[in-house]
């Protein structure tokens, strides 16, 4: 059962004693006797016993609620088990209060142990502001802490949600080369174990070693790397570099064929190294195919480490690591670490057009807020195009600011709802996906900066422009 059918009236026998009871509450304690007495005669108790809902989600709120005994625990369930927790236990005054917008309750409680609650009418507000105005401020600030505790708890699961959504994406990216170095490691050591089983053979002698030594050297010179136009063009080479080596007996042509075609070694260079190697000429052909596999494999893994060390300075960078949190910032460099950052979504089916206009000023700003902005708008345009479209960014400087556009094809925001898209707490996106803080969040720092942010929005073409202060006090 929730509050609504739990209410009661209150005995006269009980009025004093309640009456004693919420005079050792902080927020009643010095008020006079007269409106207590008006007070209880008006509220309504509610009992409930440990598991019972208190708060149902949904149901209108008609109470002011006070706590006098018990806790009650509460989320709101429909975002699931993740949504946050409010604690309300007694001394607390909870529930609908003077000047709330809330119509409807927004989570649902349960009593964690036995719960006694004085319920006090919306109706009688105005007579309760009127008969205490001392009251009256005291819950105008109990609304407004609320208000505050809330919205500080909603932007701390916002940047944990965009922290969250970030560090996914980056640990994708950072798998992938360090699985690729990993992988290439691993084919490294197996080369090695090869080459230390050829070296026991005796394929060179003096008179063909210098020769062999001159012709593969002048191959390293002419190949480039391997491009096959598709799978078949390399079944082919393949199959033709199988035969050739068929026709020189060669031992096990199948497994040094894909090595060589990997080369991009072609029959005609083994013509000629075949007449420097001589009797030799298949363990010296392996050992030669594996020394350009092993060049290869380094070439991997540098790259792969490259890309780990990019990513690495991208995320200083994107942070502001170890810098001052307010200094001159590019701000073309902080969008192009923005990208690399998001990198991992904007790949997916999105293309990025830059056109930035030379020259442009630093700003004075706090870099990682700036970067905030950025990630925010293009993460939202990039879930507007659900993935695939075109995402333009543009800057220019116009006066003593720097104008930065970031501008979608996607399917554009309502005209409905346009008016609304910085309130705090709205949001078009499904329950789990958004928390409605990304455009508020932008709003502030936008404003903290002394900069304007204004939009345009039509299906197909939505433009946020961004007007930054190139030089300020803050």
């Amino acid at each position: 059962m929730s509050i609504n059918e739990q209410a009661i009236s209150i005995a006269q026998a009980d009025h004093s004693v309640l009456v004693e009871e919420i005079k050792k509450l902080k927020v009643f304690s010095d008020l006079p006797r007269d409106f207590l007495d008006w007070f209880i005669s008006n509220c309504k108790e509610a009992r409930f016993s440990p598991g019972e809902v208190v708060f149902k989600e949904g149901t209108p709120a008609e109470y002011m609620v006070v706590f006098l005994e018990g806790r009650v625990y509460s989320r709101r369930e429909s975002e699931g088990a993740n949504s946050p927790i409010f604690i309300a236990k007694k001394g607390d005054t909870t529930g609908l209060l003077p000047f709330s917008r809330m119509t409807h309750v927004s989570v649902t409680g349960r009593a964690e142990e036995p719960t006694r609650l004085l319920l006090f009418p919306s109706s009688l507000f105005q007579e309760l502001l009127h008969r205490s105005p001392l009251l009256g401020q005291r819950l105008v600030g109990i609304l407004t802490d609320r208000v505050r505790e809330t919205t500080r708890g909603e932007q701390q699961r916002d940047k944990l949600a965009a922290l969250g959504k970030l560090s996914a994406g980056l640990a994708h990216e950072l798998n992938n080369p360090a699985a690729a170095a990993t992988r290439s490691a691993d084919a490294l050591l197996d080369c090695l174990s090869r080459l230390r089983d050829l070296d026991v053979q005796s394929y060179l002698t003096d008179s063909n070693c210098t020769h062999i030594a001159r012709i593969e050297a002048g191959l390293r010179a002419e190949l480039q790397p391997a491009a096959f136009k598709d799978q078949l063009e390399r079944s082919d080479r393949e199959e033709a570099i199988s035969s050739w080596l068929e026709s020189h007996n060669v031992p096990e042509p199948w497994k040094l064929s894909p090595l060589l075609v990997d080369a991009n070694i072609a029959t005609d260079h083994l013509d000629r190294y075949a007449a420097a190697a001589g009797p030799g000429l298949g363990s010296a052909l392996a050992r030669f195919a594996t020394l350009l596999e092993m060049e290869r494999i380094i070439g991997q893994i540098v790259h792969s480490t490259q890309r780990i060390s990019k990513l690495v300075k991208a995320i200083k960078e994107y942070s502001y690591m170890d810098q001052s949190p307010v200094q001159e910032v590019d701000i073309i460099r902080g969008l192009e670490t923005t990208i690399s950052i998001m990198e991992h979504k904007l790949r997916k089916g999105i293309a990025v057009v830059r056109d930035f206009a030379p020259d442009i000023p630093k700003v004075t700003a706090n870099g990682g807020e700036l970067n905030q902005i950025w990630t925010n708008l293009i993460d939202n345009a990039a879930d507007a195009m659900n993935n695939k479209g075109t995402l333009r960014l543009r800057v220019v400087r116009e006066g003593d600011e720097v104008i930065v556009e970031v501008a979608d094809n996607g399917s554009g925001i309502p005209k409905d709802i346009q008016s609304r898209i910085f309130e705090p707490f709205f949001t078009t996106k499904g329950v789990g996906d958004g928390t409605g803080l990304g455009l508020d969040a932008v709003h502030r720092i936008v404003r903290k900066l002394r900069g304007t942010i204004t939009f345009t929005s039509v299906p197909g073409d939505t433009r946020f422009q961004v007007r930054i202060p190139i030089h300020q006090s803050l």
